[in-house]
């Protein structure tokens, strides 16, 4: 499912020489973004450079919150509790923009098991 990226953020993580993944050539569901949402201040970068609609932004679950370290909750807090989501990380393809657009350093990719 592609989705209206933003084309200059693209291009930038595009450059990016530690981009991870396989370049958007892995298959489907091979890979999963993982986001830290210690680190994740929901800024919306994954969201505009992912071309397969993977990513949402949206305000933390609260029983989630509540298990965050303090300091954490209080930066959340100052981000309007905002953070990103993964509903569609089926959709992955590895093409590794996430990770190296987001200023948090919040995401990583990570190669799910084969499949029997």
């Amino acid at each position: 499912m592609a989705t209206k990226t933003d084309p200059e953020k693209v291009r930038r993580a595009a450059s990016n020489p530690k981009r991870p993944g396989e370049l958007c050539r892995a298959e489907p569901g091979s890979w999963t973004p993982i986001v830290d949402r210690a680190k994740c201040e929901g800024k919306r970068d994954c969201v505009d450079v992912c071309p397969h609609g993977v990513f949402e932004v949206g305000t933390i679950d609260e029983d989630e919150y509540r298990a965050l370290p303090f300091m954490v909750r209080m930066k959340l807090r100052v981000h309007g509790k905002q953070t990103a989501y993964t509903p569609n990380a089926d959709a992955c393809q590895a093409c590794g923009l996430c990770v190296v657009a987001c200023p948090e350093r919040a995401i990583e990719l990570v190669r799910m098991a084969a499949r029997d």
